[in-house]
Parts: structure tokens; sequence; C-alpha cells
């Protein structure tokens, strides 16, 4: 379980952890060969399992849910229950990659198109050298059983899926229990790290305008993007409701 307070927002409990204290807690359950699961979660999944009681379910599960995503940030602050700050699963899955080169670790990655997971794999083998990559499957399977059988056997310290919620995170809770590893979903991660997506300027992400900077670079989330509305709409309901 968590070490780390939690604050509730739409039903979904984040972890009150700045980026450091999360990291240490990470490498420390790794060190100690701990089984964890963990959602960076935005508020598409925060109304994804509003909206769906199975992924809802899901979500309970997990050892670490982070605000990934300014909207979550927001909604904490608006509850009167403010959160330190964003934790993104982008960073943590670069500062899991840097730890684990250091630690030689086994790393097991799942999801993208097949040319994403293939460049994602060179580029993680060619910045960090010690890790052992024991796994790399594209997101296209119909059926997981070569994927878990595979991770039976190499036994993997990191495994990182990249396939999209709530497919990622179904797909975490169904399997984790084959290995004692760290588990993350990573959405559009080897994407941005196989350089097929470009990731938003510092400036950008400073401002907390990321999703602003993928919306003028992706017109087509344009749809997407309106979860944001709705889910403030939401929380300054429950904010009324709360008063």
């Amino acid at each position: 379980m968590s070490k780390f307070q939690t604050v509730s927002v739409l039903g979904v409990d984040f972890i009150k952890a700045t980026n450091a204290e999360f990291l240490q807690a990470l490498f420390n359950d790794s060190l100690q060969r701990k089984n964890r699961f963990v959602v960076t979660a935005n508020p598409e999944i925060v109304l994804a399992a509003k909206n769906d009681p199975v992924y809802y379910q899901t979500l309970k599960t997990a050892d670490y849910i982070t605000a990934d995503g300014i909207g979550i940030i927001k909604g904490a602050k608006i509850l009167g229950t403010p959160l330190p700050e964003r934790v993104t699963g982008y960073d943590t899955m670069l500062k899991l990659l840097e730890f684990a080169n250091q630690e030689a670790k086994k790393v097991f990655l799942v999801g993208g198109k097949p040319d994403v997971i293939k460049k994602a794999r060179e580029k993680i083998l060619q910045t960090y050298p010690h890790i052992k990559i024991v796994g790399a499957y594209d997101g296209y399977f119909k059926d997981d059983k070569e994927i878990t059988q595979a991770i039976v056997q190499s036994q993997p310290d990191f495994v990182f899926a990249a396939l999209g919620f709530p497919k990622q995170e179904n797909f975490i809770a169904k399997n984790r229990q084959l290995a004692s590893a760290i588990w993350m979903g990573v959405g559009g991660s080897f994407d941005v790290l196989a350089g097929t997506v470009k990731r938003a300027p510092n400036f950008w992400i400073k401002l907390n305008l990321e999703w602003f900077y993928r919306l003028l670079k992706e017109p087509t989330r344009f749809k997407r993007m309106l979860a944001l509305p709705r889910y403030l709409s939401l929380v300054k309901k429950e904010a009324k409701r709360q008063k």
C-alpha cells in the first residue's frame, strides 16, 4: 500500500507527493522487489472512471495514482485539498529508466505501433546502455498470451504499458501478479521517446500549457480536450455540495 496521504478528486485518490518523494518511493520499492501498479491520471481518466464502474474498480487496485495534468491540480485546489505538483507519466518513466540503467535492471515494453516500439527500444538501448530490455511488443495484439508468457519467463523489474487508457490499466490489473515489478501505464510516451511525436518545449510545460501545445500540433485532439471543461464543471459542483 502507498505510504502517501491521498486526495480524492471525483472519487479517484491521488497521492499527495512531490516528484522527488514519489520517485524515491518507487526506487525503494524496486530495490525491495515490491509489486507496484502506477497510474498517472489526467481529467480524461477521472471522467472515464466516473462513467465506467469496471475501470473505476481497476483504478482502485493501483498503489499510486499521480496527478498527470494541470486539470487535476486545479480540481484538487477547487475542492480545498491541494496537491503539491504535477507528476507526469513521461517524466516519471524517464527517471525510472535512469534508475534502471544505474542498477542494470530488466525492462519490459508493451504498446505503440510496430515502428514506434522498435524506435523506442533502440533509443532506450542507446541512451541507457546498462538496461536489459527483456521484451518489446507493439500494442496491436488480439491475444496477450505470448506477451504474458514472456513476462513470466523474463521476470522484469519494470513493465511500461503504452496502450492508452483504459486498456493499459486493465492489462496491468489483469497481469501484474506475473512479475514482482513496477507496472506503469505510460500512454503515448513511447511516441515521444521514439521521436515520432514532439513534446512541448519547457517554456510551455512551465506555464502549464502543454495541453494547448499538443492541441496546436494535433487539432484532432479537440474532441478529447472537451473533457476538461466537463471535468471542471463536475469538480465545481462537488465543491459546492461539500460546503
